[in-house]
């Protein structure tokens, strides 16, 4: 039995901190938050800012002629060209010079900056003072600036300190380049250096004496059971401090802290909550697979002298025998969740098993990830792997497999046509280099309601997944990512969805695409020959032109669709060639004036024959 959190080394005033952090995810557990305080460094500087004006007609002239004029004049030339007094001229180089928009020597040289204000039509003016507060966080190791200065405030907590060397060197503002200034004023977001608009900040000077002001900050260590990993947090409020915390852990992973001196947090106490934690987890997969189990028991009755469905466990190597067994049986569709996927499961052998699918056309989804954000996975797919997983085709040359990180998950599950669900603490696509039996449990469920809500949970994963990179495609005129989400939909009998957005974002480009999905369909029986996407897809013809780059593609679609549903719907596919529908067929030279509607799906493509009779076959599935 792991603590109460009244036992923890809590301070009173976080724990309804605490309770929000464990209510993020049944996965997480604070084992200790302590409250310190720690010093920022705060001095008041005086910049000087530069803000532009409108240049009159003169300064123009004379800015302009400086640039223009080869070689340079003088003061003397220039006005004997304007034909005025050269007082005149030398009175306004005078406070050009003193603008430092002209350098200080003969002939009239216009300097960088000088060049930067006469593109915005403008000359600088003489520069005013502002003080400001420089703000040196040790912690974060930044420099920031702001208006208003910090109060001092005494903080009656331990000195972070007095605990962790802050080896981050404490900068001298007076020593820092003006370069450096100006860049810290940019990030702090005060609007007093915008060279774009002509305001600059010119020089600095420290003021004062630098203060230091305490800050009131919280640590927390906190174990994730889903990662079975154990973090430091540093937060500011409820904001948690990146940087600060990134260090914390680094000191901690390379021993140079103590959780023991920090928050009386031992490494014995910690191991010991880490194994209650796990031990619990466990105990509640355990519990949600027994009740599949009892489920299955109650469930499993006979109607009509057939089986409804059972629960069965597997246990070490029953495990990959089943799970090549149920692969071995999919028609249509294939859904796994495997948090890992490396080349010790997903090697040579295996990527022909899903070669061996996808040509008889089935459509594979691999999600994978563990971690809340794709960069933070420590174990992320080898790209090798990944690209020879997308590699695996349809016989019509689309990628059968969807390799999709979808992350934030423990859950092992395979979930084949719907009909057959895996679930359990299996490792389907990766092993951790070991072969051996680890008392590992997998429940192969066949109960066809609880197979569907598994299925939906999972499937509505994969479809958010596709519109998210269907958005991204949108955004960024990606067909690639568009393609893969009309693959991802036509896996999950989407093909519906899919139709509408490219109709709704009249990206017709796709639509030899969609018809490549709507065929694997059809072939894998996903989706049926009278479907009402097909009409639809067939009144967007009239809004292609022939010389369309993607038409000859359109052409091969529609005759292997139609073709396809003709196979063994001739009426079906009869009826969809309607008087203007076969206009848009001749027109965009589908079929040809010599055809008719009926010649038209009466013709058979010897591939397509073939490639159906052996699908449709009795002894497909003893033959392979």
């Amino acid at each position: 039995m792991f603590l109460a959190s009244s036992a923890k080394p809590i301070d009173d005033n976080l724990k309804k901190l605490v309770d929000e952090i464990e209510a993020q995810s049944l996965s997480l557990s604070v084992l200790a938050a302590r409250q310190f305080r720690y010093s920022l460094r705060q001095t008041l500087v005086e910049v000087n800012i530069k803000e532009p004006r409108q240049f009159n007609v003169l300064e123009e002239f004379i800015i302009r002629a400086a640039i223009e004029f080869q070689p340079s004049p003088t003061e003397d030339e220039l006005a004997s060209v304007l034909g005025l007094d050269s007082v005149f001229i030398r009175t306004t180089t005078a406070t050009l010079r003193t603008l430092q928009t002209l350098s200080a020597t003969s002939p009239l040289t216009v300097t960088a900056e000088g060049r930067l204000f006469y593109e915005k039509g403008s000359v600088p003016q003489p520069p005013y003072p502002l003080q400001i507060n420089a703000i040196i966080d040790p912690l974060s190791d930044k420099i920031t600036f702001q208006s208003e200065s910090l109060n001092e405030t005494a903080i009656n907590l331990p000195d972070l300190a007095d605990f962790i060397t802050i080896d981050n060197i404490i900068a001298d503002i007076s020593l820092l380049p003006l370069e450096e200034i100006q860049k810290s004023i940019q990030a702090s977001g005060l609007a007093l250096h915008v060279p774009e608009e002509g305001k600059i900040v010119t020089s600095s000077k420290v003021l004062a004496s630098t203060q230091k002001i305490w800050r009131k900050i919280s640590l927390f260590v906190i174990f994730d059971a889903l990662e079975d990993k154990l973090s430091i947090q540093i937060r500011n409020g409820k904001q948690i401090l990146e940087s600060a915390s990134n260090w914390l852990e680094l000191l901690h992973t390379e021993g140079k802290i103590s959780l023991q001196a920090l928050c009386k947090l031992s490494t014995e106490t910690i191991n010991f909550e880490r194994e209650a934690i796990l031990k619990q987890k466990n105990t509640e997969i355990e519990a949600r697979l027994e009740n599949i189990r009892q489920k299955a028991l109650e469930t499993a009755t006979k109607a009509g002298g057939k089986v409804v469905g059972e629960a069965v466990q597997l246990r070490d190597g029953q495990i990959s025998q089943a799970f090549l067994e149920v692969l071995n049986s999919a028609k249509n569709q294939v859904l796994i969740y495997s948090p890992w996927v490396n080349q010790a499961v997903v090697n040579e052998i295996f990527l022909t098993l899903l070669q061996k699918l996808a040509n008889r056309g089935v459509w594979i989804l691999i999600g994978h990830g563990i971690a809340r954000r794709k960069e933070d996975e420590d174990r992320p797919i080898p790209p090798e792997l990944e690209k020879k997983l997308r590699a695996i085709k349809t016989p019509d040359g689309l990628p059968s497999v969807q390799v999709l990180w979808l992350g934030d998950s423990h859950v092992k599950e395979v979930i084949v046509d719907q009909q057959i669900h895996l679930c359990g603490s299996h490792n389907w696509l990766s092993y951790r280099g070991d072969y051996l039996p680890r008392g590992e449990s997998v429940y192969k469920v066949t109960i066809l309601h609880q197979v569907q809500e598994a299925y939906e949970f999972l499937a509505n994963r994969f479809q958010n997944h596709a519109q998210k990179l269907w958005r991204n495609a949108l955004e960024n005129h990606d067909y690639k990512q568009a393609v893969e989400s009309l693959c991802v939909w036509g896996a999950l009998a989407m093909e519906d969805i899919a139709l509408k957005e490219i109709q709704q974002n009249n990206w017709l480009e796709l639509l030899p695409v969609w018809l490549n999905v709507a065929l694997q369909g059809l072939k894998s029986q996903n989706i049926l020959a009278d479907s009402a996407s097909f009409k639809t897809a067939l009144l967007l013809l009239s809004q292609v032109s022939i010389e369309e780059a993607f038409v000859e593609s359109l052409q091969q679609g529609w005759r292997k669709v139609i073709r396809a549903i003709a196979t063994n719907n001739p009426q079906t596919a009869l009826n969809l060639l309607s008087d203007d529908v076969w206009a848009q067929f001749l027109r965009l030279n589908i079929a040809q004036e010599s055809d008719s509607p009926n010649d038209f799906i009466l013709y058979r493509d010897q591939h397509i024959l073939e490639y159906f009779s052996y699908f449709n076959s009795n002894n497909f599935l003893e033959d392979n």
